[in-house]
């Protein structure tokens, strides 16, 4: 860009420019760049301008390297949002983000725009329990009651009253959601951020970060080591479908790139120093595909279908009517799919889906599946849960990411303390600092045990 306006000013006076401007350009400068424009991203963006005291005094960019969001983990999304969690942290996260849904047409709307919906569809979450695992499925029950979740226990008969249609067979409780629970349209939450987002002001590109530059400062520590710090001052993107790109002088960067994180992560250098330091200590996400099934059964649950979580692992929920579903299990990792593509394996559904949804569905023994797709969760290897702060030795380098599965249903509250810690300095709403990215230093997992 400098040697474009060089030569533009060494010409006579003249509008002509001789060289080519790639159009959709990020500026030159601005406050906070956000890498990766899925819902969390764009919540991030939208919250920080909320935030902002006198408008237009905070520049944000938010960048998006996918322009047809085709491998985006939002768009791919189920769209499930749950309280049923173990953790306190995990359970207000989707309550707050519940209410701003609840909300959302005063929050997103956009003047002069069709007034914004999600088409939530409040069916709630129905979590089955052997008795193997009826302990631990009340035990999170007392915690989702005492954090102020509406949910409720189901004994095997009560179960069957409610829902004649499953087999309770080896059933010995049974968890199910009475408020803030169901699911929405994906698409439509990340189109509602985004569009309120760039009505405040928000700047948005299509293109790849790839590269981090930065200032390094040695500290001497008090037992006399040396303390390498570093600090982001640009942010190099690289333009879709051309070799031109873009240095963004930037004053912090949030890392919200979802299955991508980590990448982003080595481009400052974070897990390249000495193994067993905090300079060597990794961002522990990756990708990890995730298969979604689309089936028909004329004869299958009706309106009353909650998103249901067999013992097993099987999940399905209702996909509009006409007697539609969508449903999948997460993989053992043994069965952890090659994440190098989303091609769709159909023998699994075979194999290890539809068993497990017969058994429970005996109206399900005769689907037909119709369709399917393959998303990506940005999988925490370590505890599979949020990453959300600064990382300690690159102090204007922020994480939101590693939600393994739930960013989407906590992408309000989530976008919320982010804007929180960058302009307040602190978590104001929720105390998040448990899910920080010294824990993997220390060995300290905050562990979820209702991952679906």
């Amino acid at each position: 860009m400098k040697f474009k306006q060089k030569t533009k000013d060494a010409l006579p006076g003249s509008d002509w420019n001789p060289v080519y401007q790639t159009p959709g350009l990020p500026p030159e400068w601005a406050d906070v760049v956000i890498v990766g424009g899925g819902v969390v991203g764009w919540s991030i963006a939208y919250w920080l301008k909320k935030k902002e005291k006198i408008r237009n005094t905070l520049r944000v960019v938010v960048v998006e390297k996918d322009p047809t969001y085709s491998k985006a983990s939002t768009a791919l999304s189920v769209g499930g949002i749950r309280q049923q969690f173990s953790l306190p942290e995990n359970i207000h996260l989707s309550l707050d983000s519940a209410c701003f849904l609840r909300n959302i047409k005063e929050n997103l709307s956009v003047i002069n725009k069709d007034p914004v919906d999600i088409q939530f569809n409040p069916s709630g979450y129905l979590f089955l329990a052997s008795d193997e695992g009826s302990a631990a499925l009340e035990e999170n029950y007392h915690i989702q009651r005492r954090e102020g979740a509406k949910v409720m226990l189901l004994t095997p008969q009560q179960l069957q009253k409610k829902f004649p249609w499953i087999n309770i067979d080896g059933v010995a409780v049974a968890s199910f959601g009475l408020e803030n629970e169901g699911w929405f349209d994906p698409w439509m939450l990340l189109n509602a951020f985004r569009n309120k987002a760039l009505s405040m002001g928000i700047h948005h590109c299509y293109g790849e970060v790839t590269g981090l530059k930065h200032s390094v400062q040695e500290v001497e520590a008090n037992d006399g080591s040396t303390v390498t710090f570093k600090r982001i001052h640009h942010v190099h993107v690289q333009m879709p479908d051309s070799l031109e790109y873009q240095p963004v002088e930037c004053s912090l960067v949030v890392n919200a790139a979802g299955a991508w994180s980590a990448k982003v992560a080595e481009m400052i250098g974070i897990g390249s120093g000495p193994e067993g330091t905090l300079a060597g200590t990794k961002l522990p996400v990756e990708p990890r595909k995730r298969y979604v099934y689309v089936f028909n059964c004329p004869n299958g649950p009706g309106l009353d279908c909650p998103l249901f979580i067999d013992n097993k692992g099987a999940y399905f929920r209702r996909e509009g009517l006409g007697g539609n579903y969508v449903g999948g299990i997460s993989p053992t990792e043994e069965d952890e799919p090659d994440p190098s593509d989303l091609e769709v394996d159909y023998d699994f559904f075979q194999e290890k889906v539809w068993p497990h949804l017969a058994h429970r569905v005996p109206a399900f023994q005769t689907l037909k599946v119709k369709s399917a797709w393959a998303g990506y969760y940005d999988y925490n290897t370590f505890d599979q849960n949020a990453i959300i702060g600064v990382h300690p030795l690159v102090p204007n380098f922020y994480f939101a990411t590693g939600f393994s599965g739930h960013g989407l249903q906590q992408s309000p509250a989530v976008g919320r303390a982010i804007a929180e810690l960058i302009v307040d300095g602190k978590f104001q709403t929720l105390d998040l600092s448990a899910f920080d990215f010294l824990r993997f230093y220390t060995d300290t997992k905050v562990l979820e045990k209702n991952i679906v």
